[in-house]
């Protein structure tokens, strides 16, 4: 389980370290079968942001995976995804993601309409516990990440694990070209 490691971030079960997690997102992995293969790192809240966290924790580009959430209005429904990109990349919001959520207009969650609505602090949001209702969209070359770096729901911390296991979170779909 502690072998996932990058860069020089600690990493231990993360289910072992309730405190470093979310309630949604820690509720979440003890009912998830793969739990064993996550792990949690404490990190300086002020190194949360993706570019922060590689320069102070020495960590490859290609291993971040950014979630941001995007919304956009049909019918009067509001339709929710949160899009799992790498973070050398950008989710393509106007074009794929328009289109998967079949809206006119697609835009980012205001940061107060995310932390409300996902019971998780900006910053650090992750696909791991997601509200009932919000799709998960997951850029297919994600799964290909030997070792993920992802949010924890708190920006005291990071969640590591295989990419593989980001197509196996409840209600994944895994989308050619989500990002560029």
């Amino acid at each position: 389980m502690t072998s996932l490691t990058l860069g020089t971030l600690e990493p231990a079960p993360a289910l072992d370290h309730p405190d470093l997690l979310a309630d949604p997102v820690h509720a979440t992995l003890a009912a998830w079968a793969h739990a064993g293969e996550v792990a949690v790192a404490p990190i300086d809240p002020e190194a949360a942001d993706t570019a922060a966290c590689n320069a102070a924790y020495d960590i490859p580009e290609d291993a971040g995976v950014n979630c941001v959430v995007v919304g956009g209005r049909r019918d009067g429904e509001e339709r929710v995804a949160a899009c799992l990109v790498r973070a050398d990349t950008r989710a393509d919001v106007n074009s794929r993601v328009k289109e998967l959520l079949d809206v006119r207009k697609a835009s980012f969650l205001s940061m107060e309409q995310a932390v409300e609505q996902s019971g998780m602090e900006y910053g650090g949001i992750t696909p791991i516990g997601l509200p009932a209702g919000w799709r998960l969209l997951v850029d297919a070359r994600v799964v290909d990440v030997p070792v993920a770096l992802i949010g924890s729901g708190v920006r005291r911390s990071k969640v590591l694990l295989p990419g593989r296991l980001l197509a196996e979170l409840p209600g994944a779909e895994v989308v050619e070209d989500l990002a560029r």
